[in-house]
Parts: structure tokens; C-alpha cells; sequence
């Protein structure tokens, strides 16, 4: 599909052409979402209400001329940085209640860039696996071969871009968990150099 494996910055230029509106980009996306990802399960916290709000959003300032980096570009993080409103488990069943108040600061300064957040990805008990899988959200397959894994901790993120839903997911990486899952899906991951990413709002729950 024509919009399915654009990168984010060809996306950015195809939405402030006017070429596709931000709402119709996630429509589209959506629609992939609901068709390939009950075999994929890589996005397994939708938040597509909240998303349609800020695709509307993205097309009103796109109207009016303003230019912000992904404005109107969807995207997921992965289940582990807090988003107001949404779980954020670790993969931790004991703690499947958790709920955050308030955006991880990266997620805050994404939303100020104008993207669009679908929702999250999987992840494996506590990030300590080379592979998707936890008891709160099941098993991650890998797009390309479903009997095989997209590799961990930041699997669910690899499987998402892998199957073209949406052309960024924010992950973390430690000792290979964008690195890895980028291998195994045939994605591209950067690792930043320690410290420049903010930690705020990237935190394991706390005990309930």
C-alpha cells in the first residue's frame, strides 16, 4: 500500500502537500492495524479515540500553515514509557493495573512534534528477554515469519514498523533490545549515546 512504508519524514512532506490528510493516514493505518495484527500482536494497547482527536487536530494546524516536525504522523511507543491514561505493565502481571497520570517526557515532546500516538507495544516479562512475550498480552510473532520471534525487549515496536503500522515506534535499548528486533524484523533502530534521551516517565511500575 502506497502509505504503509513511507518514512516518517516522507510522510511529514506527503501531509503538509496536502497529498493525504492526517485523518486519512490513520484511517488507513488503523484499517492495517485491525487486519494483520491479530496474527502479529504487536500493538496491544490501542488508543485510536485519542488518536483520531489528534489527527483532526494535526489537519486544523496543517490548514493554517503550521510546520511541526511530525505533525500528523503516526506512530506507538513501546508499553513501557508512560502515556496519561494507558497501562504501562512491563509485562508484569501483578501490576496490570497500573495506570499513568501523565506523559513520559518523551511522549510529551512527540505530541508537541505534532505525531500521532496509536498506542503500545509488547514487550517481554520485565525487558529481560530476547523475544515478545508476556502473560498480560500474549506472544509477538515476527511479520515476515509468523512461527518466529521479532526478537526483544523492544519486539513489539520491530513487529509493528515491520508490518507498516506507522512509520515510528520509540523504544529502548540496553544490551540489544532495539538493536536485536531491528535484526530480526529488517528495520532500522538507533540507539542515542547515554544520557540524551530523557528517563522521566520511563520507569517500571511501582508496587500495588
Amino acid at each position: 500500500p502506497e502509505w504503509a512504508y513511507p518514512s516518517a519524514r516522507e510522510l511529514a512532506a506527503a501531509l503538509q502537500a496536502r497529498k493525504i490528510s492526517a485523518a486519512e493516514l490513520l484511517e488507513q493505518t488503523i484499517a492495517r492495524i485491525d487486519r494483520l495484527d491479530r496474527r502479529i500482536n504487536a500493538i496491544v494497547v490501542r488508543d485510536f479515540s485519542r488518536a483520531r482527536a489528534a489527527a483532526a487536530a494535526a489537519d486544523l494546524a496543517l490548514a493554517r500553515g503550521e510546520r511541526r516536525p511530525l505533525l500528523g504522523v503516526p506512530m506507538s511507543f513501546k508499553e513501557t514509557f508512560h502515556i496519561r491514561g494507558l497501562p504501562a505493565t512491563w509485562g508484569f502481571p501483578e501490576l496490570r493495573s497500573f495506570v499513568p497520570e501523565e506523559d513520559a517526557l518523551v511522549v510529551a515532546r512527540f505530541r508537541r512534534a505534532g505525531a500521532v500516538i496509536l498506542g503500545t507495544t509488547n514487550v517481554p516479562l520485565g525487558l529481560g528477554d530476547f523475544q515478545s512475550y508476556n502473560d498480560i498480552y500474549g506472544t509477538t510473532a515476527n511479520p515476515w515469519d509468523l512461527d518466529r520471534s521479532p526478537g526483544g525487549s523492544s519486539g513489539g515496536s520491530a513487529a509493528a514498523l515491520a508490518a507498516g503500522f506507522g512509520a515510528l515506534s520509540f523504544g529502548s535499548d540496553i544490551g540489544g533490545s532495539l538493536r536485536v528486533p531491528a535484526h530480526f524484523c529488517g528495520v532500522y533502530a538507533h540507539k542515542p549515546s547515554l544520557g540524551l534521551v530523557p528517563l522521566r516517565g520511563y520507569s517500571p511500575p511501582p508496587p500495588m
